[in-house]
């Protein structure tokens, strides 16, 4: 039996050229997940699907067919948040590459579906970017089952102290004792029960954050390269961005 689905909230990650005239479509969707379609034809010149077919934009999408692999029958686009500005968008393309590599397919994540709506609507209004990354970062990977307590070492189930540095091992979390795991060390315990709180107000706690995300993030791509990161280093001629 052909599956189908009409008029899901979603939005496209990235779409790609598929043969001679449609487009290969990743979407991230309320109630399905992520998952791949082709759009035929929407790449034709003629096609109004290939300008709405766009990143950050509230859509309602409709699909159908019996693989893995669905077509796209409908899309409605709404209107968006204005992630024109080169930063705003460079982060906007970080967090969809993010759930394009790592979200697995097909599974319904709910909360993090809400909580990408609201990290958009952020990035089109904030001054400052990193904390409401930082914040994306944390509820993904809480939903991929990497979330861990800031405030508690979890190799000695103690509660961190304010006055003690500790390590951070991607598979278990903040630790008292380094392992060959351990890829970070001399994080402050204060620091460390700030982020507890989810406190992001000081420049320690936020460089403290992205170390520790970068870790654990590149530890779930498992050697595989951002190409949104590669971008935002370039612009910024920087190497310690997103």
């Amino acid at each position: 039996m052909t599956d189908r689905v009409e008029q899901e909230p979603g939005y496209v990650l990235h779409r790609r050229n598929y043969r001679e005239t449609s487009l290969m479509v990743d979407l991230f969707t309320l109630n399905h997940g992520r998952l791949t379609v082709i759009s035929r034809g929407a790449n034709s010149p003629k096609s109004p699907l290939k300008a709405q077919l766009q990143p950050f934009q509230p859509m309602l999408l409709s699909w159908q067919g019996r693989s893995d692999l669905k077509t796209l029958t409908s899309a409605e686009s709404r209107l968006g948040p204005n992630l024109s500005r080169t930063e705003r968008l460079y982060c906007g393309l970080y967090l969809n590459e993010l759930l394009q590599r790592l979200l697995p397919p097909q599974e319904p994540h709910q909360t993090l579906f809400a909580q990408y709506i609201e990290t958009l609507d952020e990035l089109a209004s904030a001054h400052e970017f990193e904390p409401t990354l930082r914040r994306f970062e944390a509820r993904l990977v809480e939903a991929l089952g990497y979330g861990f307590d800031w405030g508690m070492a979890t190799d000695s189930g103690r509660a961190v102290l304010s006055g003690q540095h500790y390590y951070y091992d991607p598979e278990q979390g903040v630790v008292e004792t380094s392992s060959p795991n351990s890829l970070l060390q001399g994080l402050r315990g204060d620091v460390l029960l700030g982020l507890s709180d989810q406190r992001l107000d000081t420049p320690d706690a936020r460089r403290t954050a992205k170390r520790v995300m970068r870790v654990l993030i590149d530890h779930l791509l498992q050697g595989r390269e951002l190409h949104s990161r590669a971008l935002f280093t370039r612009w910024r001629g920087d190497k310690d961005e997103t």
